[in-house]
């Protein structure tokens, strides 16, 4: 009988650190389902295509419907893994600041630091997914013959290993890595933040308080994001030319020749589309994850 209860507070106390985990990765996927074609649109513009309506028309004469999801699986691949981590590690981390803070509320600055170390981690976790996405997002933009033609995200994983070597799957990870930083910054701790607000302050319910919150979030997401998308874009999209050499050997360097040729509003290509598609992305985020959480009261888990 006690060895029946030992292992039931066992199975408690692994369904109780696991369970952050599976919700951030299925509320991110589930958002990612709806928000993909937005996001080929943004790739687009920012590859150069034209405007958000100039690129989706040409897209549908020239490539049709399926254009709007080239790269679903890598995309479901990367929240698998980057959201999974990210909102998981997010919970336990507020969750023990928390408990440090005698269950108090965390004030803003503490809840950006988790935010950033929870990107950090997501990051370095779903760079590989993240770099198969970008790549068969990109690849129609490519002349034909520098063309990869990807079939799905676990073969372009596959084949970054068998010709590019492993650590090629993490190509661009430093861009990557300082844009989720700073993605999750704006995202999880404005969420945190306009949440309490919306909830004690203004006395909202729990429905109106998860949009409001959720838009907030979305918001300063891409506002503190999108530089760091743009560079990470240009990394990891880059072919050598006839000579061998890329157009740039880092991070670094990409923002040095961005400003100096085109300045700093570059960086912010393409914000309408990245705001329309990152604000929905995060707000389905959290509202998807809030229903499973809802569910899961409910049922009793």
């Amino acid at each position: 009988m006690g060895e029946e209860k030992q292992a039931a507070k066992s199975s408690v106390g692994v369904w109780s650190t696991v369970k952050p985990f599976i919700n951030g990765g299925t509320s991110g996927m589930l958002a990612t389902c709806v928000i993909q074609p937005i996001d080929m649109i943004k790739v687009r513009i920012q590859l150069g295509q034209g405007s958000a309506v100039e690129v989706s028309k040409n897209m549908l004469k020239n490539e049709g419907v399926g254009a709007f999801y080239k790269g679903l699986s890598a995309g479901l691949l990367r929240q698998a893994t980057y959201t999974t981590a990210r909102l998981g590690s997010f919970k336990i981390l507020t969750s023990k600041a928390t408990e440090a803070n005698d269950g108090k509320a965390l004030p803003l600055y503490q809840k950006a630091l988790c935010g950033l170390t929870a990107g950090a981690i997501g990051a370095s976790v779903g760079s590989p997914a993240d770099l198969a996405l970008i790549r068969m997002q990109a690849d129609a933009t490519l002349p034909v013959a520098q063309r990869r033609n990807y079939s799905n995200a676990f073969q372009a994983l596959h084949r970054i290993c068998g010709e590019e070597g492993v650590l090629a799957l993490w190509k661009g990870a430093g861009p990557t890595v300082v844009r989720a930083m700073a993605l999750n910054m704006g995202m999880l701790a404005s969420y945190e933040q306009s949440q309490e607000f919306f909830k004690n302050s203004v006395g909202l319910g729990e429905t109106t308080t998860v949009v409001c919150a959720s838009s907030v979030s979305g918001f300063f997401a891409a506002a503190c994001s999108l530089p760091f998308d743009y560079v990470k874009t240009q990394i990891q999209k880059m072919q050598p030319d006839a000579e061998g050499k890329y157009p740039y050997t880092s991070s670094l360097d990409c923002v040095r020749k961005t400003l100096r040729n085109a300045g700093p509003l570059r960086f912010y290509t393409g914000f309408p589309v990245y705001c329309v598609r990152i604000a929905p992305h995060v707000m389905m985020t959290w509202i998807f994850l809030n229903q499973i959480q809802k569910l899961q009261r409910t049922i009793g888990l």
